[in-house]
């Protein structure tokens, strides 16, 4: 699905729906609370002790909890906000750079503007692949990231 909706976002007049963080974020904190929930069962209360590492002295103990906490939330935040930040950034540079230099070529017609009208093209073109790339590469972040937590988990 995250491939797919990466990949239809690169079709002319169409919409990324993985540059929207609402779905974005629900899928993370989805994945997230499902990979919660199984380290719950398969180690029952004790899946609690990551939130304390190991040899700590006890006095630090409320402060790392917080922070071992802190970092255990932010990473099904981070999940979602990373996806949807390089979908969006990606697809909206395109589309600008595709406009300003379609409009810029057909606003002042002439030969020498026509000349160098391929330099841009070529750019974009070069651009249009890179996001390919980054479409590919960020489906594919997501789901390694997806299958680290579950495995760090079990």
């Amino acid at each position: 699905m995250i491939i797919i909706s990466n990949l239809l976002g690169m079709i002319p007049y169409s919409f990324t729906t993985t540059s929207q963080f609402i779905l974005t974020l629900s899928l993370s904190v989805s994945i997230f609370i499902g990979v919660t929930l199984l380290g719950f069962q398969q180690q029952g209360i004790k899946y609690l002790s990551l939130l304390i590492p190991m040899g700590t002295p006890l006095g630090l103990i409320p402060l790392l909890v917080f922070v071992e906490l802190l970092s255990y939330l932010s990473r099904g935040v981070s999940l979602g906000i990373r996806l949807g930040a390089n979908m969006m950034a990606g697809h909206a540079l395109i589309k600008i750079i595709t406009f300003f230099t379609f409009s810029s070529l057909f606003q002042n017609i002439s030969l020498f503007s026509f000349l160098f009208a391929f330099l841009p093209i070529i750019f974009i073109t070069a651009l249009i692949g890179l996001e390919l790339g980054i479409a590919l590469l960020q489906s594919y972040v997501f789901i390694a990231l997806t299958c680290s937590y579950i495995r760090d988990t079990l």
